[in-house]
């Protein structure tokens, strides 16, 4: 009956889903491209067997690349598709693969979209990422047998109050999947409580993302724009944050000290260069090649450089953390041995954020306000800064091996 009921609920809201769609794409054209693949109407059929794997965005798809090169690398007789929610996945599934996979949208929860994707691709087993758990998607797997996975699986306490309102249909999705491997102990007891039977605790895949090749060049180049400046990096801001951010720099930081802001969301790059422009604050943008030295304020308005920045920064500022939106990874800057500062919001990473400041690696502040005293207080402190770096490589080092345990329990079904 809940399964029915979701079903009906589909039919009236998708004409909505399209037309919040549309007005999206105004803003963001991306989104009007392939609208067809997300009503479960593909191309050309793929020649080989496939492995299919779904990763929403940009951080899924960025976690999952140490998994899918294992994939391509024991399955070469196979395919990869990876199926994406957002074009910012799809373009960073572009950027980390090329041609070696192939990518598509995942279609709608709704039966003839799902069915018209099961038809399509028939895949061997299907991989979904973190917290995605999409009932009529579930019930279709089981109903061709196809195995289906959720790995890396996270759940906060707010996101199990949720689906805990919806508890029937909620558990049938549980059960319906043939495995589930979870981030940490906490999110595994949320899964069982909502009705998974068996949850293997893996770790993170994100410990084992590695920064790409080219990287630690990248970083130079920023370095010597710099021209020897020390840089604060506020990562991954998001909406309302960089108002913060950068009133408290004003009111605390001098002109030597330069801040990097690198916001999560492309289409947000000018809105963010205003707000700076607005408070009368020098600014360069990565985009145009603009002088640094001379700037109080450098807009990393780029795709795929992220790492360069937390290499080139003294001191990260973790966006999303600062209001409540749960907070962006906190493991990218322990990897390359940058402090990180995160604000009181961190509830989507609430395991990591726990173990990392228990390590030494991740600091907690109250506000912007205290984030900004608290780093320029670290970039004053080259002693103290060097022992938060080596704490956060680590802390890093220590958790890795995720994707290796997820691969070898993935094998024997995909075989």
């Amino acid at each position: 009956m809940s399964l029915v009921l979701y079903r009906l609920s589909w039919l009236l809201l998708l004409p909505v889903a399209l037309v919040r769609l549309v007005v999206r794409g105004r803003r963001e054209p991306a989104y009007l491209r392939h609208v067809r693949e997300r009503l479960g109407c593909y191309g050309q059929r793929p020649g080989l067997e496939l492995i299919w794997l779904h990763a929403v965005s940009v951080g899924e798809t960025r976690a999952a690349q140490p998994l899918i090169e294992g994939l391509l690398a024991q399955f070469p007789s196979c395919q990869v598709l990876i199926t994406h929610t957002t074009p910012t996945g799809r373009a960073t599934s572009e950027q980390l693969f090329g041609g070696r996979v192939l990518r598509a949208y995942l279609p709608y929860d709704c039966l003839p979209a799902v069915r018209g994707f099961m038809r399509h691709f028939r895949p061997r087993v299907g991989i979904l990422l973190e917290t995605e758990l999409w009932p009529e998607l579930v019930h279709a797997a089981a109903a061709v047998g196809m195995p289906l996975f959720l790995v890396n699986a996270r759940l906060s306490r707010r996101s199990a109050r949720g689906y805990a309102r919806l508890a029937g249909l909620t558990r049938a999705t549980l059960r319906g999947l043939s495995g589930i491997t979870a981030q940490s102990r906490s999110d595994a007891r949320r899964l069982r409580a909502l009705g998974a039977r068996r949850v293997d605790v893996f770790g993170n895949l994100k410990y084992d993302v590695r920064p790409a090749v080219d990287t630690e060049a990248t970083a130079r180049t920023f370095r010597t724009w710099m021209r020897g400046r020390t840089a604060v990096l506020a990562a991954s801001t998001r909406a309302g944050e960089e108002t913060l951010l950068l009133d408290a720099w004003l009111r605390a930081a001098t002109d030597d000290c330069l801040l990097v802001i690198v916001p999560r969301h492309p289409q947000r790059f000018d809105e963010v260069a205003r707000l700076v422009t607005e408070r009368g604050l020098v600014l360069a943008r990565r985009s145009r090649q603009e002088p640094v030295a001379a700037a109080r304020v450098w807009l990393g308005d780029s795709l795929g450089e992220l790492h360069a920045y937390y290499m080139a920064a003294d001191v990260a500022l973790i966006g999303g953390s600062f209001l409540d939106y749960g907070g962006q990874n906190p493991i990218e800057p322990c990897v390359v041995g940058t402090p990180a500062i995160v604000g009181p919001h961190t509830h989507n990473f609430a395991a990591v954020v726990r173990a990392g400041i228990g390590a030494g690696a991740l600091l907690r502040a109250a506000d912007a306000d205290e984030a900004v005293r608290m780093a320029l207080g670290l970039i004053g402190d080259r002693e103290r800064r060097a022992a938060h770096a080596g704490a956060g490589r680590e802390f890093a080092r220590r958790h890795q091996g995720s994707s290796e345990r997820t691969l070898t329990w993935l094998a024997p079904s995909i075989r």
